[in-house]
């Protein structure tokens, strides 16, 4: 009978987890959901490296947020998959950031409205001054590793109003390409 009951346990426990990591991200959702929204449009889905990436966006919010910066960024992840003992796992990690702070530590009122764009670059390969950069160094790294077929880029720009509390945010997948003849 012991042994019964404990065994139960652990799905019953392992139940409540999921259960309550599904519920935490609906509230999560909800909420954020609940403050406002941000839509983002993007020119184009494909850009050439050093190229103008043009945009613009829609800022509505329902509720007053206290906003510390509005912002845009470009940002490159590195996607690595590897397989071990018939297992597969994906590793991702950030290689590329370029952030543009659109406003700063701002009130927004419930029920405000606001249309912006932006305009940033595509990461310039050829550039001298990029490739000596931190940031160039290792975008450079992450193309040579290409040729390994599990190894891959991903690219977005993210429109972010970061304030106290849930941020409200939009992004889109967009490629870049770059020349792997570094």
């Amino acid at each position: 009978m012991e042994n019964n009951i404990s065994h139960n346990v652990i799905p019953i426990v392992v139940a409540i987890l999921i259960g309550g990591g599904i519920i935490s991200g609906i509230a999560y959702y909800l909420i954020r959901f609940m403050r406002g929204s941000i839509k983002l449009s993007v020119d184009s889905s494909t850009f050439n490296s050093g190229e103008t990436i043009s945009g613009s966006f829609d800022l509505f919010t329902k509720k007053p947020i206290e906003g510390n910066k509005l912002t845009v960024s470009l940002i490159g992840k590195k996607v690595t998959i590897t397989h071990r003992g018939g297992k597969r796992r994906t590793h991702t990690k950030e290689i590329y950031r370029d952030e543009i702070i659109l406003e700063k530590n701002r009130d927004y009122p419930a029920n405000y409205s606001e249309k912006g764009s932006f305009q940033m670059n595509a990461p310039n390969i050829s550039s001298p001054d990029f490739l000596e950069s931190a940031i160039g160094q290792s975008l450079t790294a992450a193309v040579r590793l290409l040729s390994n077929r599990q190894t891959y880029l991903k690219w977005k720009i993210e429109v972010r109003l970061d304030a106290k509390g849930v941020d409200l945010t939009a992004s889109k997948k967009v490629t870049i390409n770059i020349s792997p003849s570094i």
